[in-house]
């Protein structure tokens, strides 16, 4: 069965929802929304139902976090459990282009922090897109801008193909993440492009309300990417709460970036057989309101709730054939030793730049026990970043003798290949003479 519905001023809410629930009870269909602006507040899809964004159709969430009372999510994420479209324990939903979703995300900014380059953003704010314990999802073709907090989020999720996809999203607006693969399996991202604030693809195993974990992570592939993120390109964490294993990507390009790649375990979940081939990247330095700055690759393992669960394990990581730029270094940091092992980086060339910030002197142990749970009368926004009464923000440590290429602590099993940079001659000051630095 399928259907077509014109643009309208008006707000479309009922109109769409009474039409994918026709298609979706008729034994599924395409919905096409034809050319013109579409506005609504939150819907539901529906089994076997495809939502096709004609081109140049644009649907317009109304950007007014009450009007998704009714399509609230059982995860939570920056204190939003609403999203302005949501499916949940739905099977073959489709989301196709080539038209676009504008989320409006300029109507949730509170105020300005240019010190910490980001703006205040309201503390409740939709989503754009939940799928929680779907199967069988295609999204293929569209685009999404401005996003007002995560992009695209998939939670428990499986088989789900992702590919040519674009998100453009204010590059100052914080947790505007542009995919979030949530303890989902059998995930394909490819030639698809993620442009925001926070992280750019990030794989994460997040929990319950009642604490449990929501699944494990498994067998994702992510390929020809493009990847612009103030946070970090292509994530792994930081919430892991369930195993994270059987991860590739392969021939992306991380463009104007802070963290290139990453892995941070934080919450007792294992993370397992990880491979980055084929990247080319450009990391520069940040404002310290955005995690770390201008690192290629950070990999950490941080208890952030140590006397509960200590963080999971990081193994059996290969990085290989990397070039690019960057402003910070490679960093490689276990609170406790042996926490990251079984690491080799092969055929790494990357010239490292002096940034205008001098950010990158430090590496960033965020987010924390501090970040997570921020005293009363500390300045800061919780999960993002917290001073201490000095006026300095907690986490970031200088390294030690200055600034090297490759910075490694407490790593067991670390085999290095053909790993070289270009530095400045003569080295900047506050530089470590010494282009690798590992201690243990």
């Amino acid at each position: 069965m399928d259907m077509s519905v014109e643009a309208a001023s008006e707000d479309a809410t009922e109109r769409l929802q009474r039409l994918i629930d026709d298609i979706s009870a008729a034994g599924g269909g395409r919905l096409a929304l034809q050319r013109g602006e579409h506005v609504c507040g939150g819907i539901r899809l529906r089994t076997g139902v495809e939502l096709h964004l004609s081109e140049g159709a644009i649907l317009k969430p109304i950007p007014d976090y009450e009007r998704y009372a009714h399509t609230r999510v059982e995860s939570v994420a920056e204190e939003s459990d609403r999203a302005m479209i949501v499916a949940v324990n739905e099977t073959g939903i489709r989301i196709t282009g080539p038209g676009m979703i504008d989320a409006g995300g300029s109507a949730f900014i509170a105020g300005d922090l240019p010190e910490m380059g980001t703006w205040m953003p309201n503390r409740l704010r939709p989503r754009v897109l939940v799928l929680d314990r779907c199967r069988d999802i295609v999204l293929s073709g569209f685009t999404v801008i401005n996003s007002p907090m995560w992009t695209l989020h998939a939670i428990d999720c499986e088989a789900i193909v992702v590919r040519e996809v674009a998100v453009d999203n204010d590059r100052r607006m914080p947790n505007t993440d542009g995919f979030v693969v949530d303890a989902c399996r059998n995930v394909l991202v490819e030639n698809s492009s993620f442009r925001t604030a926070d992280d750019g693809i990030v794989l994460k195993t997040t929990a319950r309300p009642d604490g449990t974990a929501a699944g494990v992570c498994r067998n994702i592939r992510i390929l020809g990417c493009t990847v612009e993120s103030q946070s970090c390109a292509i994530k792994i964490g930081t919430e892991s709460h369930g195993d994270v294993t059987d991860v590739a990507a392969d021939r992306c390009v991380i463009e104007r970036s802070n963290r290139g790649l990453g892995i941070f375990s934080r919450d007792g979940g294992a993370i397992s057989s990880i491979r980055f081939s084929n990247i080319v990247l450009d990391c520069a330095e940040t404002r310290d309101g955005f995690w770390g700055s201008g690192e290629a690759l950070t990999v950490n393992v941080v208890d952030r709730k140590p006397d509960v669960k200590p963080a999971g394990g990081v193994t059996d990581l290969v990085v290989e054939n990397v070039t690019g730029t960057m402003e910070g270094a490679i960093n490689l940091f276990a609170e406790r030793p042996g926490a990251i092992k079984n690491v080799r980086l092969s055929n790494i060339a990357i010239k490292q730049r002096k940034g205008a910030l001098g950010t990158a002197e430090c590496f960033d142990l965020r987010p924390g026990v501090a970040d997570l749970m921020p005293a009363a009368e500390a300045e800061g926004r919780a999960n993002a970043w917290v001073k201490d009464a000095n006026g300095k923000v907690v986490g970031l440590i200088p390294y030690p003798g200055g600034l090297p290429g490759l910075f490694a602590s407490n790593i067991a099993g670390l085999t290095l290949e053909n790993v070289s940079f270009s530095r400045p001659v003569p080295l900047p000051n506050g530089w470590n003479r010494e282009d690798i630095v590992i201690s243990n």
